[in-house]
Order: C-alpha cells, then sequence, then structure tokens
C-alpha cells in the first residue's frame, strides 16, 4: 500500500490581506490540489471563502492551527504561473494587499464567499430537470425570495460547503450572482433588416419585384424592396444586412416593411450592435497604408528588434489605427494573441467596430460592465488558447487576463489618467502593469498617443523606449486652426452672449450655414456648481464631505458628485434667511440650456456622465451624431475619447481656466493634452476645422503651445519644471493618505505617522497636509507625500514604508485610521 503524504496548500484569500494562508489537504482531495485551483476554505468563525491555490508543499504550519480545505472547485487550473508573477509584482510595487490583487484580477462569479448573495437568473427557463434533489431546492427557495446568501442556502439544503452547488446552478444559467444582477450590462439591440434567406437566386428576386409590379397598390412595396435590395449588397443570397432604421424614410414606412415581411420576402431581426461581425459583415482587407504609415510601421518593427517598448507619437488623425492594425495582423499570422489597451471600453465603441470589421470574431471585449458570464467565457477562451478572442479589446482590467502566448500589447491613448486605479486598492497603472505583463510572455508592447505623457517621452528621448513619430494627419488634411477668444475683453465691451464669445458664436453660426457639426467642451457637469448668498455669502454644502452642493436642474436637485447626497433647492439663505440667492459657474447642464435659446432650430445632445448612466446611452448618442441627426454634441472629457467624425467644422473649448488653475504639478500637462485631444475632433475627414478656446488669459503659455500644436515646446519646459522641483520622471511620488471620522484622532495620528517617516526621509517627506476636499463621506482626509531620487531603491524605500505604517497601526490610539498607499499617482 503506497504512503499515505499530507499535503498543505498555501491559498489568496480575496480579502484585504498581505498573507496567504496554510490549510491541510484532506487524503481524497491529495490528487486535485494544484497551483491556480481554486478551493473552498473556512476563514475566521462560521465564514467560507473562494481562494486560489498559491503553492501545495509538505511544510507544516507553526504559528497556528491548520484547517482543512472544504473543497476544490476546478478540474484544471484557473490561473496561471505567469498571472501570479504578475500579481506579485502589483502587490509589491503599489504595496497593495494580495488579496486585493486577486479581488481585482479574477471576475466575481470566481469568488463565491459566504455573505454572496445569489438571485434567480434572469433567463431562467422554469425547467428543472437535469437538476439534483438539492439545486431544485435551492432554485425554488429563489423563487420565493429576492435572494439568498450562501449561508442561508447552506442552512437551507443542510451542506457546510455550497460553493460547488451554487457553481454548477450559475452555469446551467438557473441562478446569479446578485451583484452582478444589480450591475447587469445591457447590450444595444437595433433591428436589421434583409431579404429572406429562400431568395437566393436573381431569377427568384426577379419573379417576386414583377409579382409586385403587376398591382400598382404594391409601389410602395417594390420601391422598398429595391432599396433594401441595393442597401444590403445583395448578390445571388449573399447580403450584409443594415440597420432598419436606414430603410425607413418618408416614402418607406414601418407598414410597408411589416407586409414585406408578413410576405416572406424581408426578414426582421433583432441583434446586438456590437456583435455583429460575424453575422453583419465578414472580415475586411485591411487597407493599405499610405508612405508614412507604411514608413512608421518599417520603424517600428526596426525599433522591436532591440527594444520591448515603442512609443508611436502621431498627431490626431495621422492613422495610428491602421498601423496597429497591420501590427496585430502579423502577430495573429504568428499564432499569438493580441491585448488592445484602451483608457475606457465604454468611450471607444468607434474603434471596437472598426476592429471587428477587420478580424471579426476573433475580437473579443473584456470589461467590469460586461456581465459576470461573459467575462468568465472570454477568460477560459484566452486561458484555453482555443482561437476564439486572440485579440482582445479591454478596460484596465484587462491586463489580468490568463494570456498564454501573448505576441503584442498596444496601449492606446497611454497620457490618459484613466490607466490608472484610484480606489479600491490594488491602485495600479494599466499601462505601466502592461509593460510588465509584456516582459513575463516577451511580447512587444506598443503606446500609442498624440500627446505622451511627460514620463514616457522622456523614456524615448533617454532610449529606454523606442520612438516613432507622425506629424501629419493621413490623407494631407491640415491641423485645425486654432483661436483663443478674450473672454475678459469681450466682458468688458459687453460682446458676451451668456457664456458665448461673439468669436464662437460667429463661428457657430457659419458651421451651422455649411451644414457643420458643432462639438462644445466643458469639463463640469451639472447646471451650476455654486449657489451663493448675494447678503452673506452662504453657499449649500454637503453634510458629509467638503464640498459645495451642485445645481442640477433637470432633476432639480443640488447634489454632491462624491458621496450622491442631494436636496431640494432651498428657497432662501441657510444662514441669515435672504432670498438672494444666486448662481455662479456653469456646467454642461446650463450650456444646452443657454444654447438652445440662443440657437432654437438647432438639435443639441449632452454627453456627461448624467446622460450616460445607462448602459447603451453613450453608443446611441455617438450614432445619433454620426448619422447628424444632432447638430450640436455639449460634454464633459468623454468628447475627447475615441472619437472620430467626418462633418465637425468646429470645437469650442469654453473655459480653458479651469483645467489651468488646478492644483496639481500636472495641469499644465493635462490641459494641454485635454484641449489637443478635443481640438483633434475638428475637420478629421475631408477639410480643416476650427477650434475655439475661450479663456480670460489668451496669452497663457500653454494655449500658446496649443495654437501651435507644439508638443516638444511644452516637454521641453515641463522637464525643465519636473528636474529643478523634484518631480516625476526625476523623482518618484509616494502618496499615503490617512482617514478617520474624528478629526482630532486623525490630526495627532498624522502627525505621529510623519514624525516616524521624516526621521528616515527628512526633507523628502512633505506634510501631514489637508487636501483641498477635507472631507469626504463622513472621512476626514490628511496626505502625506514623500518624494524620492529615481536612483534611489524603490523596494528599500517601500520596506520602510510598510515598516512604519505597521507600527503606527499597532498604536492602541490609532488602529482605527484608515491608511491607503498610492504609488505613482496620476
Amino acid at each position: 500500500m503506497a504512503e499515505r503524504i499530507t499535503y498543505f496548500v498555501d491559498v489568496i484569500l480575496p480579502l484585504s490581506i498581505s498573507n496567504t494562508y496554510t490549510y491541510r489537504v484532506p487524503f481524497a482531495l491529495n490528487n486535485h490540489a494544484a497551483q491556480g485551483k481554486r478551493v473552498i476554505v473556512p476563514f475566521g468563525k462560521s465564514k467560507y471563502y473562494t481562494g486560489i491555490i498559491r503553492r501545495v508543499h509538505e511544510e507544516v504550519p507553526k504559528e497556528y492551527q491548520v484547517k482543512y480545505i472544504e473543497g476544490v472547485l476546478d478540474e484544471t487550473p484557473i490561473v496561471t504561473q505567469r498571472q501570479f508573477k504578475l500579481w506579485d509584482w502589483i502587490s509589491e510595487y503599489y504595496m497593495a494587499p494580495i488579496g486585493d490583487v486577486m479581488n481585482a484580477a479574477l471576475p466575481a462569479n470566481f469568488k463565491l464567499a459566504s455573505e454572496t448573495k445569489i438571485s434567480i437568473h434572469p433567463e431562467f427557463d422554469r425547467d428543472l430537470e437535469n437538476l439534483s434533489e438539492q439545486e431544485i431546492i435551492v432554485v425554488e427557495a429563489l423563487q420565493l425570495q429576492e435572494s439568498l446568501t450562501l449561508k442561508e442556502i447552506s442552512d437551507l439544503v443542510k451542506i457546510k460547503t455550497v460553493q460547488p452547488l451554487i457553481k454548477r446552478l450559475i452555469e446551467k444559467k438557473k441562478a446569479i450572482v446578485t451583484e452582478e444582477l444589480n450591475a447587469k450590462y445591457a447590450p444595444r439591440f437595433l433591428a436589421f433588416v434583409e431579404i429572406s434567406e429562400h431568395i437566393t437566386t436573381s431569377e427568384k428576386l426577379e419573379h417576386i419585384l414583377n409579382e409586385l409590379e403587376a398591382n400598382k397598390r404594391n409601389e410602395k412595396q417594390v420601391n422598398a424592396l429595391l432599396k433594401i435590395v441595393d442597401s444590403v449588397k445583395w448578390n445571388e443570397g449573399k447580403q450584409n444586412p443594415i440597420p432598419k432604421k436606414e430603410i425607413l424614410s418618408e416614402q418607406i414606412g414601418e407598414s410597408t416593411l411589416q407586409t414585406l415581411e408578413k410576405k416572406g420576402i424581408i426578414t426582421i431581426f433583432n441583434a446586438e450592435v456590437t456583435r455583429l461581425a460575424s453575422k453583419l459583415a465578414e472580415s475586411k482587407e485591411i487597407k493599405s497604408l499610405s508612405e508614412t504609415q507604411a514608413k512608421a510601421l518599417h520603424e517600428i518593427n526596426e525599433h522591436f528588434h532591440d527594444k520591448e517598448v515603442v512609443l508611436l507619437h502621431g498627431v490626431t488623425s495621422s492613422g495610428k489605427t491602421e498601423i496597429y492594425v497591420s501590427l496585430i495582423q502579423a502577430v495573429l499570422e504568428q499564432g499569438k494573441q493580441v491585448l488592445f489597451l484602451l483608457p475606457e471600453i465604454a468611450l471607444t465603441t468607434q474603434l471596437i467596430t472598426r476592429l471587428q470589421h477587420y478580424f471579426g470574431n476573433l475580437v473579443g471585449v473584456y470589461h467590469s460592465r460586461f456581465n459576470q458570464n461573459e467575462r468568465i467565457e472570454i477568460w477560459n477562451e484566452v486561458l484555453k488558447n482555443t482561437g476564439k478572442f486572440r485579440i482582445i479589446l479591454g478596460a484596465r482590467s484587462a491586463v489580468f487576463l490568463p494570456f498564454q502566448n501573448l505576441g503584442l500589447i498596444i496601449a492606446d491613448e497611454e497620457h490618459e489618467n484613466s490607466f490608472k486605479q484610484y480606489d479600491p486598492a490594488p491602485r495600479y497603472n494599466a499601462r505601466d502593469t502592461a509593460i510588465v505583463l509584456g516582459q513575463l510572455h516577451k511580447a512587444k508592447i506598443l503606446l500609442g498617443s498624440a500627446t505622451p505623457s511627460i514620463e514616457t517621452y522622456f523614456n524615448a528621448l533617454e532610449n529606454r523606449y523606442g520612438l516613432v513619430v507622425l506629424k501629419n494627419r493621413f490623407g494631407g488634411v491640415q491641423m485645425p486652426e486654432i483661436q483663443c477668444a478674450d473672454l475678459e475683453k469681450e466682458t468688458k465691451q459687453k460682446t458676451m452672449k451668456s457664456h458665448f464669445s461673439s468669436l464662437l458664436i460667429e463661428q457657430m453660426e457659419e458651421a451651422f450655414k455649411n451644414k457643420e457639426q458643432v462639438i462644445l467642451f466643458q469639463n463640469r457637469r451639472g447646471y451650476t456648481p455654486i449657489w451663493s448668498c448675494e447678503m452673506c455669502g452662504w453657499t449649500p454644502t454637503c453634510k458629509n464631505c467638503d464640498v459645495s452642493l451642485t445645481y442640477h436642474k433637470l432633476s432639480n436637485a443640488l447634489k454632491c458628485h462624491y458621496c450622491g447626497y442631494f436636496i431640494t433647492p432651498p428657497a432662501s439663505c441657510g444662514a441669515c434667511g435672504s432670498r438672494k440667492l444666486k448662481m455662479l459657474g456653469f456646467g454642461t447642464e446650463k450650456v444646452e440650456d443657454e444654447l438652445a435659446l440662443l440657437f432654437p432650430a438647432i438639435k443639441i445632445q449632452r454627453m456627461d456622465l448624467d446622460t450616460t448612466r445607462a448602459k447603451n446611452a453613450y453608443q446611441q448618442i455617438i450614432s445619433d451624431f454620426e448619422n447628424r441627426e444632432i447638430d450640436v454634441l455639449i460634454g464633459t472629457q468623454m468628447v475627447s475619447k475615441g472619437l472620430d467624425f467626418d462633418n465637425v467644422g468646429l470645437v469650442g473649448i469654453l473655459s480653458a481656466d479651469q483645467m489651468l488653475r488646478y492644483p496639481d504639478f500636472r495641469s499644465f500637462e493635462r490641459s494641454f493634452q485635454l484641449m489637443s485631444q478635443v481640438s483633434g475632433r475638428a475637420g478629421r475627414k475631408a477639410k480643416r476645422g476650427k477650434v475655439i478656446i475661450q479663456s480670460y488669459d489668451p496669452h497663457h503659455w500653454i494655449i500658446q503651445k496649443v495654437m501651435q500644436h507644439d508638443y516638444e515646446g511644452l516637454y521641453k519646459q515641463e522637464i525643465l519644471e519636473r528636474k529643478n522641483f523634484h518631480y516625476p520622471p526625476f523623482f518618484r511620488i509616494i502618496y499615503i493618505s490617512l482617514k478617520h471620522r474624528d478629526k482630532d484622532v486623525l490630526e495627532m495620528g498624522s502627525i505621529t505617522l510623519a514624525k516616524s517617516l521624516k526621521a528616515v526621509f527628512n526633507d523628502r517627506l512633505l506634510g501631514p497636509e489637508t487636501p483641498g476636499i477635507s472631507r469626504i463621506k463622513n472621512m476626514f482626509i490628511k496626505n502625506i507625500t514623500i518624494k524620492f531620487e529615481r536612483d534611489a531603491s524603490p523596494k528599500k524605500v517601500k520596506d520602510v514604508i510598510r515598516e512604519k505604517i505597521e507600527q503606527f497601526l499597532a498604536m492602541h490610539d490609532f488602529r482605527s485610521i484608515r491608511v491607503d498607499v498610492d504609488v505613482d499617482p496620476q
């Protein structure tokens, strides 16, 4: 009889803890326990969690009594060795507990815990066949109650570990994790039209047309059918279905199409817009590159011989996407996978559609807004490397996918701060993490931007990265003409109309006359940011945060943009009782309102967080603007990202000063990037566009650089300032944020921690200081900043910080203070 071996496993738990916990493996599970598999483990007095096995070994822990694992959930590992290495790097570099990294990396359905709530699946078909007795008990209970926790289900079926049971119900689409149900991705469906499948030859089609033409009352049906045949490019049964709305017109109504459908001549069906590549269009041939693009592609490939990372610095509309497509094609031909990172997936509808047109079913989209079953499907396909989803388009979280054979990573708009995760931990930068991911896979990394971050451009000039430049727009289109309206001068001369300068109004009138569209940019949502009493200056503020409330006209409420608190607008001053209340400042809602008064005949649409909360709202707005159903698009920074329109003649930036005055060392860099990106939306196809920047300081050097399209000039000035004042890329920065409900406890605690750190870091430490917003969600805040030389050992610095924080939190008076660490803050 073979000797029985006692195995132990180190398990990562989905909790904010830095260590793994060791559990004993029952002999019956010895052959099932393996690195990367999920296990159910007890933690605490009565809670069970789904953890990941990090290591299998035979070492008996000496510090604590070992508990047994309750079960193994997977037949094969779902996390790879390379992923664990990436998790370890993120945990170490960004000073984040490994449990937080696991939480960020895995879809929610992979992490069932005692507190996890389960609901009946919205697509539940009431079919109970092929279900076990216990599964039927759970399903029937879920039909009676809105949701049940795993602990409640455990009590119901008298089983201690119910995770395997729930896993089976989720796979059978009988149950769903409640948090997924609440945040379920609502795909956008459109009605499409095609010629019915049974009409396969020209003779059949001609016969049907002759039959219709024989009756004069069928004239509308004949016209509609001819238009559909032409629109779907019908050829002996082959066709590309088109949206029904493109067929409808004054001459062709809904009833005409319904009649044709009843006669079996056409088919009308609903399809999800973002998944039409396989149904609606075969993969298109990749466009041939221009001479400039081909030269840039050659230079990129040359750099890839001796550099892992290359920066493609191409002006807006220079044709970077076509170069990306050629690179992707070459990598696919090698049988490898591609990761295409985007700052915000919801803001890049056009790019997704374009890539799906080239690569069809090979493109998968991975994003937190998609439901968990879709995310897990993509996770498993990438893990198996079956050939499906060989190109992954994704936002930050896509770097965590289990790639097997990654050949290329593209980070488009690499300068975007959306790549940085802020809360909760880990506070990682997906662009920098992607570079480490590429190194683990020996893959090449391409960073693309019209306005690269100062740090990336510095690395390129220092020869750490390759550098390829595209200075001209594709097709010889000129860069937009940028003018600046002097608001101080116009205010004095009383030529302003509301928040619009005479120059901007004049240019808008010209654009409307030429049937061109307009984009107006105001990086503040709501109607007006401040209500103020004219008598005493009182302003309504949030009861939970130290911020003034923003007025939203549509909902007639004053809202806090930090915690969601809101009140109805007061009729009188809360301090002196005066009824003389005035509004100060303006947001996108007010711009929309007042523009409608100036131009009542034009169609206006607002695009900000308030109008795009529904998950398909953004796509609908973009579609309407593309189809020229909107004349003016007013938006926050959303309008600067991933948009390519052929009829935008004018872009207006309503308040440049607001960005320039933001108290941050990156504010000039960000202002230049944002204004340049928004300006790039003008004149992208056929003709040169115009941009009007409104400012009280038109001679500000950043505005001048934007007008001159002078990125190099911005870089030279900024890099000098960064060197003189000890900022990145010459110094590294770590922010330590302390939060507590008691202001006095926080004050004492922040001083104590700062003194302890200052003993080591001396003048490299700044603070503690109170931030501009000193309280959020009833938590007071203090910040400590550590700046240290780039050639200093980051590991040693972080080890010291970690040790000092641990000592600080061990003090009885301060253990309730929350301490957050942000490495390389953006």
